[in-house]
């Protein structure tokens, strides 16, 4: 790990989500300097201004990439937390009852994801690596003749340049690279959430997953609406929807699917919510064809060779992508994060490589072709 960033090792990273801070961090640890660009006027303003997730692996009945992934980032994303974020200002850990899949009482964590976005762009800030511009749209990525790229804003205004950018803007990647063609999708989310402290508010032993998850109670110090803490069910997922206004109909679905985990609770969510007691958290997140991140350079416009791997597709120098994390940026991006991070420095990245090619964003490019070729 270099003590120093040297001025060839400069990084732009476009997005300040789980995504970006969690590439950023990894680049400023091993010596980059980053200059982080946000449209925001802080970090973890969009998906990642989630109240309360889940930290838990992904079970499944046979190994899949999605539950490989998380059995590996699961574990490195609760290090980071117990490493940076102090116990009830961001973070717990708790049990979760799975109740279809791997059915059974598991170990899991409760976590406000802006708490773990601030805190490894704190440290990175305190190593002297990372500047971070807020208010910063960026409307365009061109390449520089030299190589690199430059970030320009609505005006086509040059915002900076350096020779390695890293797009982790969510959906908005899917506009930065516009000829790209990722095949990235939206799916908003909708959590119905209320007052712990409230005499009708839903309660059980611990968190409760099936088709969405039941948090009965959330005490977190940063929750400055819920001092006495939240409960929360969800959340909703529906692909296309772009808007992020709070629905009733959200609210009625996250009450249907209360009541399959616990009908007690469902029975006490219709008294708060008669009392006008029930609020709602709406959000877009970005989901691939396949709902696997892309991790990786970035596929060149090129058309590659039909016959030749996957590893030999072109590529745009100095370009990366780490985005499409779904609803499972908590457990993923720290892994994913320090994986991209080796890959730019050119190290061997530290996966199984038939995991690390099933996220490669060049795979839709490359399959197209070998369907057309």
């Amino acid at each position: 790990m270099s003590a120093t960033p040297s001025s060839g090792r400069h990084a732009l990273v476009i997005g300040a989500g789980l995504a970006g801070a969690a590439v950023a961090h990894a680049l400023a640890q091993r010596g980059w300097r980053v200059t982080l660009l946000d449209a925001a006027s802080g970090p973890a303003a969009a998906a990642s201004a989630l109240p309360v997730g889940m930290l838990s692996p992904h079970h499944t009945r046979s190994p899949t990439p999605l539950s490989r992934l998380t059995a590996l980032g699961v574990p490195l994303t609760r290090a980071e937390l117990q490493r940076l974020v102090a116990p009830g200002h961001g973070w717990c850990p708790t049990e979760v009852d799975n109740l279809d899949h791997d059915p059974g009482r598991h170990e899991a964590a409760l976590v406000r994801p802006g708490a773990l976005v601030r805190a490894w762009l704190a440290e990175a800030t305190a190593l002297g690596r990372l500047e971070a511009r807020w208010g910063q749209l960026v409307s365009e990525l061109t390449p520089l003749d030299a190589g690199g790229w430059t970030a320009r804003g609505p005006q086509g205004e040059p915002l900076v340049s350096a020779p390695v950018a890293v797009v982790a803007a969510a959906l908005g990647s899917r506009d930065l690279l516009k000829a790209a063609a990722l095949p990235l999708r939206p799916v908003r989310g909708q959590m119905s959430l209320g007052d712990a402290a409230h005499a009708d508010a839903p309660t059980a032993d611990r968190p409760q997953r099936r088709d969405g998850v039941f948090v009965p109670a959330y005490r977190d110090a940063g929750l400055a609406a819920w001092p006495a803490g939240l409960w929360s069910v969800g959340s909703t997922f529906e692909r296309g929807a772009t808007d992020t206004a709070v629905r009733e109909s959200d609210h009625a679905l996250n009450r249907e699917r209360l009541q399959a985990i616990d009908a007690r609770a469902a029975a006490a969510f219709d008294l708060t919510w008669a009392a006008g007691g029930v609020a709602g958290w709406a959000q877009v997140r970005c989901a691939s064809l396949d709902r696997l991140p892309l991790v990786g350079a970035a596929p060149a416009l090129a058309a590659g060779d039909p016959r030749a791997p996957l590893d030999a597709w072109p590529r745009a120098r100095g370009l990366y992508l780490l985005t499409a994390l779904g609803s499972r940026g908590l457990s993923l991006a720290a892994w994913c994060g320090q994986r991209l991070a080796e890959a730019i420095d050119g190290e061997p990245v530290q996966a199984p490589q038939d995991l690390w090619r099933a996220l490669d964003p060049a795979r839709f490019a490359w399959r197209a072709r070998r369907r057309a070729g």
